[in-house]
């Protein structure tokens, strides 16, 4: 580069006008850039159409992903492709931007007069810009006015001429010693917010298939910045420090000795605490204890209306949730005439989609566990149960049947029996469940935010 060169380049930066003398001889390309453009390639989705302002030599083509369309773009016609356009004369093509599902601008901000009111154009049209740019951090060594460059923005400032105009940072990728490469997209209100810590504790160690189901469940309604980490009820283990949330169930049911004096301490460790269970051997609940934790709770979302009536009277932190694993099984129409017995074997870890898929085949099903009834209340024309009663004591019942059709159907049945179901009554519960569901995945995004 020699002195007239450099004059002549200072000279045309002082007057504010784009040196096309300088872009419009070839051999001012240097074969270095194509580096870029192989960096560059890696971000680009297949299949895109591509607008590249400032293509030079058009080498980024060659390393496009496949089924990509390419529309080369400069302030001289490269080919007789090239949309030819000077960004600072004329603003950007906004026909051929608004045809573009992204724009590439290789070395082509540095050269810029007026690059605010350039992001500015680009945003109104929403289409993301894969770009580089030399930052002054990176520069100090180099005569930036002698290379031709008109703006000396930092690494801050630069992002923040994009993010004032509406961009968010997507990819920031150190190129060389020299550059950056950045992907900016259009900013929809979507934030990435500071990671919220969650700890469960429930029982979805044990092979049973509506504890683990539950596990399934309650990841779908947490909000997408939590991190998880699982605890079980027995063995009971440690809960960590510094929460921003404690869980309590996935829908299973507390009783007995599981509410014990570690449980009611754990409720009371984490900024916030919610409970998502049910109750079962009720004459056996330790009455003064399930108190305790529900005092400690920020909402407890209860399983059963029998649950708020005997547990939750006078109290503003507990709402009825119903039997939320329900949303896992759609309405279906069994068709094997077969009785389909359901035991303790549900308890051997079997696949969950294969069980429900094997439930709802039949269209008369015999339980001994709750939520495969519940299942099977989805897609049988009849069904049947027998009471759980584990307890110690032969004659408590878990009372948790009784519950279930209380709420669906606003009445029990007896055991050993087989009866209709009735097929509305289910649609309108899991219509309520849904939206109470809704409600809950609302509530914790709100706690969490």
């Amino acid at each position: 580069m020699t002195d007239d060169e450099i004059s002549r380049r200072r000279q045309t930066i002082e007057n504010r006008r784009t040196d096309i003398e300088r872009w419009a001889n070839p051999g001012k390309l240097e074969p270095a850039w194509e580096a870029r453009a192989v960096f560059a390639a890696d971000f680009i989705p297949a299949g895109s159409k591509i607008l590249d302002i400032g293509c030079g030599t058009m080498k980024l083509e060659r390393h496009l992903p496949f089924g990509c369309a390419y529309v080369p773009g400069d302030i001289v016609a490269r080919d007789d492709r090239t949309v030819v356009v000077d960004l600072n004369e004329t603003g950007i093509p906004e026909k051929h931007v608004a045809d573009a599902d992204f724009v590439v601008m290789l070395g082509v901000w540095e050269y810029l007069y007026n690059p605010n009111q350039i992001f500015s154009a680009f945003a109104k049209t929403g289409k993301p810009i894969l770009c580089s740019y030399c930052t002054r951090e990176l520069t100090t060594h180099l005569d930036r006015r002698a290379l031709g460059w008109v703006n000396d923005f930092s690494l801050s400032e630069f992002l923040e001429l994009a993010r004032a105009s509406g961009y968010r940072l997507a990819v920031q990728k150190q190129i060389d010693s020299l550059q950056y490469l950045f992907k900016f997209v259009r900013d929809k209100g979507v934030r990435a917010l500071s990671c919220r810590r969650v700890h469960v504790i429930s029982y979805n160690n044990v092979g049973n298939f509506g504890d683990r189901l539950g596990f399934h469940m309650l990841n779908d309604v947490l909000p997408p910045h939590v991190e998880v980490s699982w605890g079980t009820l027995r063995p009971f283990t440690t809960v960590p420090e510094g929460l921003d949330m404690l869980v309590l169930g996935i829908g299973n049911s507390l009783f007995g000795d599981l509410i014990d004096d570690q449980l009611i301490q754990a409720t009371k460790k984490a900024k916030a605490s919610i409970g998502i269970f049910g109750t079962q051997y009720r004459s056996l609940l330790p009455r003064d204890r399930l108190g305790a934790i529900l005092d400690s709770l920020t909402h407890w979302f209860a399983r059963y209306e029998e649950d708020v009536h005997l547990y939750g009277r006078g109290r503003t932190n507990v709402s009825h949730l119903g039997d939320w694993l329900i949303n896992a099984f759609p309405l279906a129409t069994g068709a094997d005439d077969r009785v389909l017995n359901i035991g303790r074997e549900i308890w051997n870890n079997l696949p969950l989609d294969r069980t429900i898929q094997s439930i709802q085949r039949h269209r008369k099903v015999f339980s001994e566990r709750i939520h495969p009834l519940l299942c099977a209340l989805t897609s049988a024309n009849q069904v049947a149960y027998k009471e759980q009663r584990e307890s110690g004591n032969p004659i408590v019942s878990s009372g948790k049947f009784r519950s279930m059709l209380i709420d669906i159907f606003d009445q029990t049945f007896p055991e050993n029996v087989f009866w209709q179901v009735e097929r509305d009554k289910v649609a309108a519960y899991k219509a309520q469940v849904r939206c109470c569901t809704d409600g809950l995945r609302s509530r914790l995004s709100d706690i969490l935010t």
